[in-house]
């Protein structure tokens, strides 16, 4: 058909060196990846694109801080389910018996005997058993009489802390009976009786809460007798900061 249209009214095209691209398709598709790459690569220079994290490193790595540093992740230091706590200083302890031998820092000593007042005012006796403990106490209640008892470790560390681990040595912590019911000194049977009982509706009035309530994190037997005074900085962090921080 192209040779019937007259000479004079043929349009001819102008010859020109085509280009690599159009001539080579492998090359056309090189340019286009290259151009891709570095349009991508602009992206990310200029803040579009964020790589995520890896799994690992989220679950497990360091963790920036608002300073733009890295903190390293903390984990409680337990020995058995027992957290690490120091050693109340003497000079901080006072007695709240009348034979001087139960202890406990001043801030709790004082809260607990405005508490055992309030409980004799609704004819609650309550008894004070025990308080501070040095880190020789404890070793004699976790290990001689793990041995008296033939017991092993984990099932001693269920009712008694190792040495360096009971809430005792902080002077914060304390044991509370009945007077009344002396048989139930120590004992889970402790939850039945009225000192209990006004505990649990009472003690957080005056800072205290129980320690070892049924079915907590630590493992620890349920202790309904034992109690920790958490009403200033110094006794909140003590045992909240033990559960966040490795010392």
């Amino acid at each position: 058909m192209y040779d019937d249209i007259p000479e004079a009214r043929r349009q001819t095209v102008p010859q020109t060196a085509s280009s690599p691209a159009r001539g080579n398709p492998a090359l056309l598709i090189g340019s286009c990846i290259g151009l891709l790459v570095i349009a991508v690569g602009a992206a990310f220079a200029i803040g579009f694109f964020k790589p995520e994290p890896s799994q690992s490193k989220v679950e497990n790595g360091p963790n920036t801080s608002p300073t733009g540093g890295t903190d390293t992740p903390s984990t409680p230091d337990t020995t058995l389910g027992h957290f690490s706590y120091k050693v109340a200083p003497e000079n901080e302890l006072q007695a709240i018996t009348a034979d001087n031998r139960i202890r406990l820092r001043s801030a709790a000593a004082q809260a607990y005997k405005q508490m055992s007042s309030a409980a004799a005012a609704d004819g609650v006796k309550l008894q004070a058993l025990s308080g501070f403990r040095t880190v020789d106490d404890q070793d004699y209640l976790f290990f001689k009489v793990k041995e008296e008892r033939a017991q092993g470790a984990q099932q001693r560390a269920k009712v008694s802390a190792p040495p360096g681990r009971s809430e005792h040595h902080t002077g914060y912590a304390m044991d509370i009976g009945d007077a009344t019911q002396t048989d139930a000194h120590v004992n889970v049977a402790f939850e039945e009786t009225r000192a209990f009982d006004w505990l649990q509706k009472n003690a957080p009035r005056y800072s205290f809460e129980l320690s070892f309530p049924k079915g907590n994190s630590q493992g620890v037997s349920y202790e309904p007798w034992h109690w920790r005074y958490v009403g200033d900085k110094d006794s909140l962090e003590t045992f909240y900061n033990a559960r966040n921080l490795k010392s």
